[in-house]
């Protein structure tokens, strides 16, 4: 019988060998290049910079092909990573078979893999992207026995010359249909192509941000992702952030992934949703009561405990600090609460009312009992674009964990959740009570200095990783940017243009 993982596959490699993509052997790899007249091998891994980088192979002969696959190639880490050096650079890259996919815009038959990196014995390499995040997924499991699971919601911005026709409303676009949203069928597209790299998608929909500016029209759009297991999420929107810029490139179009890209309109953010499985089964809720349990609870009040800290690996550019400011839905504060768009850590409407919707709207339909209880997830809504997925999501799965090792998890949950909008002056008292978000690149190194022991228990990130975000984030030099130049538009669209193509 056809397994379920398999029916409606978009990956063309899933599709012909008819097994999931977790379960691909080099022979595997090997068959589907000689049955379908693969040219080409890529290799793609992510740079410090956090960006994919690619590595081509001409396949002439099935015997390099194998050694390839199994010996991987040698690197130079010093082009790669500010924490090695040239002395001593030399690197490894090791395809990761589950990666698999058919590249929709070579222009000769490629299967690209993504990898992963090695040092000169042999090891994993300690500081490596995902290599980092592999650990922090480890960690959480023997600490809980629970597995972690995340998914992304991705905003860009889509830029093209301005049209008359249709105009949007500005600050309008949230799920706007055609023809007053023009970018549509580019995003659906690009849907497309995610599927086909492994990307599990929920949905897409154009966003709030609309605007016109110098004879260009600006469009915020979204792709939302299903929870996969975490390291596989980080995979996901590495790839899908390849996919959106290569097919924009195609199309001439623009796109940004920028946390703010210009004063008084929306910022992109790229919230992270979470939820904790065992055996595969949802672990967030209390099934006796439909609310959260105890253990998500800890969850959250881990993330409260070191969300400073957390905008180090979500937060990578000055600009980040431009979109967490008051009054917007970007959050400032440190708390979180329930369908609450003003908090830092959201728990999303889930599904946990009872009842059967489907048969209410669908009056033919026989109403069932339905558990929905799969559904529910936490969010983290202060991460934008600029983010290292890798160290991102790394962050959010160590500080999940951190909740389980405290002793007052409990209570520091209890403490910061609030059931109001925090910015609404009659709840002033409140938020004054609430810890702060950094305001800078600088402001949030000095929040990791100070809980980096977190961060680097369990052996998860390595002192020289810790020591190199810090650097990169210091080096900017901008603990009091913001308040020099919001006043300054043309100020605000030089930083703007300065970081306009992060992440």
């Amino acid at each position: 019988m056809t397994n379920d993982t398999l029916i409606l596959n978009a990956n063309p490699v899933v599709a012909y060998l008819q097994k999931p993509a977790e379960e691909f052997t080099k022979a595997d790899i090997i068959k589907y290049v000689r049955e379908n007249d693969i040219r080409m091998v890529n290799f793609m891994y992510p740079g410090g910079d956090g960006k994919l980088k690619t590595l081509n192979f001409v396949i002439t002969n099935l015997q390099y092909l194998d050694t390839i696959l199994t010996c991987g190639e040698r690197v130079d880490g010093s082009s790669l990573f500010s924490f090695i050096q040239a002395g001593s650079s030399d690197l490894y890259v090791l395809p990761r078979f589950r990666t698999a996919f058919l590249d929709p815009f070579a222009p000769i038959a490629t299967l690209t893999l993504l990898c992963s990196f090695f040092d000169k014995d042999g090891q994993p390499l300690a500081s490596a992207p995902e290599q980092t995040l592999r650990k922090a997924a480890e960690a959480f499991t023997r600490t809980t026995g629970f597995q972690f699971e995340a998914m992304g919601e991705l905003e860009y911005y889509v830029i093209s010359a301005d049209e008359t026709v249709f105009p949007a409303i500005d600050q309008h676009g949230y799920h706007e249909s055609a023809p007053y949203a023009k970018t549509n069928a580019f995003r659906t597209r690009c849907m497309q192509y995610i599927a086909q790299t492994g990307g599990q998608i929920k949905y897409g929909h154009s966003e709030v941000g609309n605007f016109t500016l110098n004879g260009l029209t600006y469009e915020q759009n979204e792709i939302e992702f299903l929870p996969v297991p975490v390291e596989q999420a980080a995979d996901q929107l590495m790839l899908a952030k390849w996919v959106i810029r290569n097919l924009a490139y195609e199309e001439g179009y623009d796109v940004t992934f920028a946390p703010k890209i210009t004063t008084g309109k929306a910022g992109s953010g790229l919230h992270i949703h979470m939820r904790m499985t065992k055996d595969g089964q949802n672990q967030m809720l209390n099934p006796a009561t439909g609310t959260l349990s105890d253990d998500a609870r800890r969850m959250i009040a881990g993330m409260m405990d070191v969300a400073p800290a957390i905008t180090a690996f979500g937060n990578k550019n000055p600009m980040s600090y431009f979109r967490l400011v008051p009054h917007q839905e970007a959050p400032t504060n440190v708390c979180w609460g329930d369908r609450n768009r003003s908090v830092l850590v959201r728990v999303p409407l889930g599904w946990a009312a009872g009842g059967d919707m489907s048969a209410l709207a669908n009056p033919l339909e026989q109403a069932v009992a339905r558990d929905m209880s799969g559904k529910q997830t936490v969010e983290m809504r202060s991460p934008d674009g600029s983010a290292d997925l890798y160290q991102l999501l790394a962050g959010l799965c160590v500080a999940c964990r951190h909740g389980f090792e405290m002793a007052d998890a409990l209570d520091v949950a209890s403490r910061t959740y609030v059931n109001v909008n925090i910015h609404d002056a009659e709840n002033a008292d409140r938020l004054a009570q609430l810890a702060q978000l950094p305001d800078s690149c600088a402001a949030s190194a000095d929040c990791l200095e100070r809980q980096r022991a977190v961060f680097e228990q369990h052996g998860v990130f390595s002192p020289a990783m810790i020591d190199g975000i810090i650097a990169q984030l210091r080096a900017y030099d901008d603990s009091t940017l913001r308040q020099r130049v919001e006043s300054w538009p043309e100020e605000v669209m030089k930083l703007v243009n300065t970081y306009f193509h992060c992440g």
